[in-house]
């Protein structure tokens, strides 16, 4: 090439100029989480309520109108009426009593020894070994099957409701406590027994404080199992009971008194379940301090 070939700088720059350039990069958009709005204490139970009262009116206006068979499905002003005759005249503060004892006892009595069963499988691989075929088959049975057969052996009283219930609350606090006892870390017992201390200590200062929360999570479960097997031991055969009183009422037709039994039985469990809500919230606080 030539000296007079050579581009010279003027000519390299309009060249530069001529050329396209890339255009800039843009910034990317930057998505935004979606922000939800917490609606107010007031609003939310405002809702709800106009929810209920718009279903019972509904309710009330198709049972009038002929849209819902009242005879089938009652109407909310009978059952009103009902409900007054049930708590006025009727046996209602016996039935409630008699269902709570029993569900409340066979909560306490089943998530108890269910959990001292599961917690003593640690003393003994030998002996969880030999046992927990025999929990595991329990566990596959049909507890609810086993029901008449429990009502024969402790009669039509209060324990045999609370002994259906404890059946069905057993086997579930067994397996919860043994799956705790399971997942115990090996490490951390041998360095307890590395600082002297005893298989008693080991069982007070780490398995159950590492097994209570097992124990703690299968309370509210073992409240509403609880309840299934009281109310199926009064169906079966019972004085007392809101069992009692929805099977009767069904046999009777009584739809009215059925609703009735239903929603004092709903509010019931409610109850208890908002209060073993509280002590298991009060049990982990207890847990973590």
């Amino acid at each position: 090439m030539s000296v007079q070939d050579t581009p010279t700088v003027g000519a390299m720059a309009r060249l530069e100029r001529a050329q396209p350039k890339p255009e800039a990069a843009r910034p990317a958009a930057v998505r935004r989480l979606p922000v939800q709005k917490d609606w107010p204490t007031w609003a939310l139970i405002a809702a709800q309520i106009g929810i209920l009262v718009g279903a019972l009116s509904l309710w009330e206006i198709g049972a009038r109108t002929g849209w819902i068979d009242a005879f089938f499905w009652s109407q909310p002003s009978a059952i009103a009426d009902t409900m007054k005759i049930f708590f006025t005249t009727g046996d209602a503060w016996t039935d409630i009593s008699f269902t709570f004892r029993s569900t409340i006892f066979g909560f306490l009595i089943g998530t108890t020894a269910g959990s001292l069963l599961g917690l003593s499988f640690w003393w003994s691989r030998n002996y969880a070994a030999i046992v927990q075929p025999y929990v595991i088959c329990l566990e596959s049975i049909p507890k609810l099957a086993l029901a008449p057969l429990i009502i024969l052996v402790f009669g039509i009283g209060l324990v045999s409701k609370v002994a259906v219930a404890t059946a069905l609350t057993l086997v579930v606090s067994t397996l919860t406590a043994y799956a705790g006892v399971k997942a115990l870390d090996a490490d951390s017992e041998k360095l307890f027994y590395s600082l002297g201390a005893t298989r008693l200590q080991v069982f007070r200062k780490l398995v159950i404080p590492f097994c209570l929360p097992w124990i703690i999570s299968v309370l509210r479960v073992n409240i509403g199992l609880a309840l299934t097997g009281a109310i199926v031991g009064e169906f079966i055969a019972s004085q007392h009971g809101l069992g009692r009183t929805i099977l009767y009422a069904g046999q009777t037709y009584d739809i009215a008194l059925v609703w009735v039994a239903v929603l004092v039985l709903s509010t019931l469990a409610m109850v208890m379940y908002a209060a073993v809500s509280w002590l298991e919230s009060t049990l982990r606080k207890g847990v973590r301090q």
